[in-house]
């Protein structure tokens, strides 16, 4: 199903209704940084699909349960799937997706898999997208401050100033 993965994101999600606009925002940022804008509407709403299939089962008396949002690019489609953590969750493939490029597996654990594959704009495929670089930048090195007077205060104010705050503020002056 997902031969010569080039590029993979995930997200950890409670699953909870708000899962849905974690995903939504997860679904754009992640796009945007592959630059492949072209899929964000189709992406997101097969997204929330899958994520509401899966916070729609959840029992809201038992401990809550994470779920995984995964997007991968591979060979000329980009999939959507998502983990569930509870075993045996009995998830089913959204009516508004489409039966042939999504499905549900049954993970080693007993959990599952719920995914729908999504094709790549015409005349593209995995290899050719554009993928963010990351490198191993480092944060600028902080300035030391200078060694200088503040205010114009001299030594003697300083020491002044401080001993009057170490001074417990029932002691009469």
């Amino acid at each position: 199903m997902h031969d010569q993965t080039v590029q993979v994101d995930d997200l950890r999600l409670v699953a909870l209704p708000s899962a849905m606009n974690c995903a939504d925002m997860f679904v754009r940022f992640t796009l945007t940084e592959w630059r492949v804008k072209s899929m964000v509407t189709d992406v997101t709403n097969t997204a929330k699909s899958l994520v509401r299939a899966v916070v729609g089962e959840v029992d809201k008396s038992a401990p809550l349960a994470m779920i995984t949002v995964r997007l991968r690019l591979s060979g000329s489609s980009l999939s959507v799937e998502i983990e569930d953590d509870r075993p045996t969750p009995r998830l089913v493939v959204p009516p508004e997706l489409s039966q042939s490029s999504s499905g549900v597996e049954v993970l080693a654990d007993g959990r599952q898999l719920i995914w729908s594959d999504l094709p790549l704009p015409t005349g593209m495929d995995a290899t050719v997208v554009p993928l963010p670089r990351r490198g191993t930048t480092r944060a600028p090195a902080i300035r030391p401050a200078e060694d200088e007077n503040i205010s114009g205060l001299d030594d003697e104010m300083m020491n002044r100033i401080l001993n009057a705050l170490k001074r417990d503020p029932d002691q009469p002056r």
